[in-house]
């Protein structure tokens, strides 16, 4: 079997930006939440699709914010998006689906968390995260456990993110902390960019390890000597925006979680999701769904 891991939040966020505006009956906005839910039938259609978890943010804020004060935060959020959280863990609830709404921790954490969990089960033959965060990358181990970009038809195995990124997932966290990640809000270190990073961290795999002498690097890398001193004028910075990007591994998923057999799926509750589509005004949504529950 597989197990398929929703990063739900990019997929809110990516359904807000794409469709047009759109309101329920009593007049909040809900298009963000019918994207979530199309897009959420269409993977349920799939034949591999057995056993699911979906993580949220429940609230945009979390540990990280309390180290870092320019991590991510709801201000930049437009209220019309944040208005549509808890009635998207609603929606995903009424399919049926495992939802894990994070406050401390983040969305990515509690998928972190699942795979630490049952990413070794033998009855699993591949962990499907279905997300293209690159905090998600450093999960991936060989062709066990991937990333899906659903929009592009895209998997990335550990091959595939060495590809894509120039180092393999264990260093992505290092490899964040000296890029940054723009919509974490961390800046990474000035002049630390993608090319020198990846040259530097394919060597030396982690911070700790990179020689603070630029003469021990033996790297080819433009502008090395800069680079050294800023690595070792600002290193506390870039152990921080580590620790940012490192994932938690422990969240707490709930009582609700406990075996795998809990992230089975056993089609949609055919008299709650109904009744969400009723509130919401999802006329022709319902018409899609392929199986009910029992």
């Amino acid at each position: 079997m597989k197990l398929h891991l929703v990063d739900a939040t990019f997929e809110l966020f990516r359904a807000y930006y794409s469709r047009p505006p759109r309101q329920a009956p009593d007049g909040r906005p809900v298009n963000a939440v019918q994207g979530l839910v199309d897009s959420m039938l269409s993977l349920l259609r799939e034949p591999d699709v057995t056993h699911i978890g979906a993580a949220t943010d429940h609230v945009i804020e979390s540990w990280r914010n309390d180290m870092f004060p320019g991590y991510k935060s709801s201000a930049g959020v437009d209220p019309a998006l944040l208005a549509q959280f808890r009635d998207a863990e609603r929606a995903m609830i009424a399919l049926g689906m495992l939802v894990w709404p994070m406050v401390s921790d983040e969305a990515d954490d509690a998928i972190a968390t699942a795979v630490a969990r049952f990413g070794d089960d033998p009855r699993i033959e591949q962990v499907v995260i279905c997300s293209v965060d690159k905090d998600l990358g450093q999960l991936v181990d060989g062709t066990r456990i991937v990333l899906r970009d659903r929009m592009r038809t895209i998997t990335y195995d550990e091959a595939g993110i060495i590809a894509k990124f120039g180092v393999p997932p264990a260093s992505i966290p290092d490899y964040l902390a000296l890029v940054g990640d723009s919509s974490d809000g961390y800046p990474g270190l000035p002049g630390w960019g993608a090319k020198s990073t990846a040259t530097v961290l394919a060597k030396f795999g982690h911070l700790e390890a990179i020689p603070a002498s630029v003469l021990d690097w033996e790297v080819d890398v433009r502008g090395a000597s800069k680079l050294a001193a800023t690595l070792a004028a600002q290193r506390e910075d870039a152990y921080l925006y580590r620790t940012l990007a490192t994932l938690n591994r422990d969240s707490d998923l709930g009582a609700q979680t406990r075996t795998l057999d809990d992230l089975e799926w056993h089609g949609v509750p055919r008299e709650a999701f109904i009744g969400l589509c009723d509130e919401l005004g999802f006329d022709t949504v319902r018409e899609r769904v392929h199986r009910w529950k029992g």
